[in-house]
Order: C-alpha cells, then structure tokens, then sequence
C-alpha cells in the first residue's frame, strides 16, 4: 500500500476530525487556524481561534478592524507580527480580490506572512488543489521515515525533504491527507516519546529500520541566546496608568507597553529629564526573564508613584498628551488594549 494511503486509513480511523476549523473549512477560517498555528500547539491555539471568528467572522470585518482590537485578541498568543500580517492580509484581500480569499497560489504567496507551506496547507484543506507542505510536523515525519539526517531546515536538507513531500502527495483527498499527515507528527510521530506502535507507516520507516528513531530529524546547531535587560515602568497617578505604544517593526510592534529605561538607571532623574514627571516613591520589584526566540530579556519592574500639581487632583507635572507615543489609560481602558503577556501580567499586579 503507498504511503499515502496509510497515512489516509489512519486518519479514517485515529485522526482529529472535531477540531473547530474542520467546521466549515473555509479559505478565511483554514487561513486564520494555519497562522496561528505557526510555532504553536492545537491546545493552545483552539480557545483563540474561537475567540478571533467570533470576533471577526468574515474577511471584511477583520480588514475594517482596528489593530489594537486584533492585538487584545491575540495578547498571550505570542509572535505578534502574525496578527499584524492577518491585518494587512485582510485589507489587500478587500481591496484587491474583492473580499475573497485568493484561489492561486501566486497570489496567495504574496500575502504577508504566508510561505510556500502555509499556502499549500490553506488550498489543499480548504479549496482541495494539490500542493505539498512542509511544516514542523511534517519535516519530522518525512525525516525519520526517509532517514533524512541533519537539521531539516538546512537548504540541502530542505530540498530533499520538500522533494519527499511532492512525491508522496496524493491526487485524490489532498485536504484529507493535509490534515492527516500534520496529525501523524503531532500525535504519533512526535518529537520525544514517539508512538511507533501506532504509526500506520511504522514497516517502512528507515529511522525505525536502523533502531534511530529519536537521531532524526537533526538538531539546530546550538547558539548561545545572548541576554538582554531593561527596566519597565509602573507609572501611576489618580488618572491611571502610563503606556507607550511600541513601534510598530520590532518586538512586540505595535502594542501598548510600559516605558523602558536602562537597568541600574536613576529613576528619579530619568522622569523627570524624559518626560518632566516628579516622583513621589518608587519601589523595585523581582525581576523576571522572558524568553523570545532569538534572546533572554531579563525584566526589572518599577512601580512608581508620581507627585501631582497642587491645583489638580488629576494632572501630574507633564506635557505627555503632546507625544502620541505615550499615553495615559485608565485601569479599565487597559483591559481592551493589545498587551505583551508579561506586561499584561504585571499590570494585572498593579491593579489588584
């Protein structure tokens, strides 16, 4: 029996058929599962998903919405360029395809943040043109069963394994086989603890043969994440809280944060030179670290009271309402703001 085919009757039989983008698998809703997938798990995705179509159920009402609204939904979700890139998609899917999600996969290439394998997984499930994929999962079902050694995302490697990903496509249930072989990675074939017993493709799997399941597919060559520090501020007063909005390239782009300053800085004098804001006390918090993909941000919190003007009970000393960057919110108007995780959670704190 090909390969495929095994991979099919399993599905039949063992695959996930529930999951909330297998309802109406339309090219909108396999296009918002697909990126939010990207480096994320089913389980966690699943409660996002739901969230994010109930919110936006149509391509047009995602497109008129503003950012920040996409960012408070996506907030803990992490890899925020992705709601930026949906965004961005959704407009030029508006004003471009007349609100419909593009059936060529050129076209559909071209949207921000999609690549080769994200295309393919969106008209193979959802419009059933056959086109291969290749994401973490797959990579690591074609590497043990072909004995593809070394790290998969090296070029060589990549060709080989996008090669083996064409050859054992089949032309007849392409959406049903997308999906099945995304599941046999996650499920069966998975990075430890690999379930060979239940592998349908187990005889054949060269990995297997040669008693080195757990040798493939390769690992990254390790680099040391370099290590980063900052200082956020807490910034109170009786008008609530301060929070700057971050450029809209880089880490976390475009959402609402704390002001950041060095570590080891004079807090005191860095207010009151940056933003001509007097400090009545401030007190140092445990610092944390937060891990992205490329470094460690070790995070040193400060709260910070500040002192207001006599004359008012709500204005403190500062021309902030100048510098759209920085703004005031109250403890409510947070609550609806597109927010990191971790200075979500520490906000949070500070509110209770």
């Amino acid at each position: 029996m090909h390969f495929s085919q095994k991979v099919l009757n399993w599905f039949d039989h063992f695959g996930r058929h529930d999951l909330p983008w297998q309802d109406n698998p339309s090219s909108y809703r396999v296009w918002i599962s697909e990126i939010m997938l990207q480096q994320t798990q089913v389980t966690t995705v699943i409660p996002y998903f739901e969230r994010f179509i109930k919110q936006f159920p149509t391509i047009q009402k995602l497109a008129k919405a503003p950012l920040d609204e996409i960012y408070h939904l996506w907030a803990g979700l992490g890899y925020y360029a992705r709601a930026k890139n949906l965004h961005r998609s959704a407009q030029i899917i508006v004003s471009h395809h007349q609100g419909k999600f593009p059936s060529d996969f050129d076209k559909v290439l071209e949207l921000p943040g999609i690549g080769r394998s994200t295309a393919g997984a969106i008209l193979s499930i959802s419009q059933q043109q056959r086109f291969p994929i290749l994401d973490g999962n797959v990579k690591r079902v074609l590497s043990r069963h072909f004995a593809v050694s070394g790290w998969p995302n090296d070029l060589k490697n990549m060709e080989k394994l996008w090669a083996l990903s064409e050859k054992t496509t089949p032309k007849v249930r392409v959406d049903h086989y997308t999906q099945a072989i995304m599941d046999l990675g996650a499920t069966v074939c998975t990075r430890s603890k690999p379930k060979c017993k239940l592998c349908p493709i187990a005889s054949t799997c060269q990995a297997r043969k040669l008693n080195r399941v757990q040798d493939f597919p390769g690992t990254r060559p390790k680099l040391e994440k370099p290590l980063k520090s900052t200082s956020v501020l807490m910034l109170i007063c009786e008008r609530g809280i301060l929070l700057e909005k971050r450029a809209s390239k880089g880490i976390w782009g475009g959402l609402w944060s704390l002001p950041e300053c060095p570590v080891n800085t004079n807090i005191k004098e860095w207010c009151q030179q940056s933003f001509k804001l007097t400090l009545q006390k401030s007190k140092q918090w445990a610092a944390f670290r937060h891990t992205f993909t490329h470094f460690h941000l070790d995070i040193h919190p400060v709260l910070c009271h500040l002192k207001t003007q006599e004359k008012t009970k709500v204005k403190p000393n500062s021309d902030l309402n100048n510098n759209t960057n920085y703004q005031w919110h109250s403890w409510k108007g947070i609550q609806k703001l597109g927010l990191p995780a971790p200075i979500k959670k520490l906000l949070e704190a500070v509110a209770n």
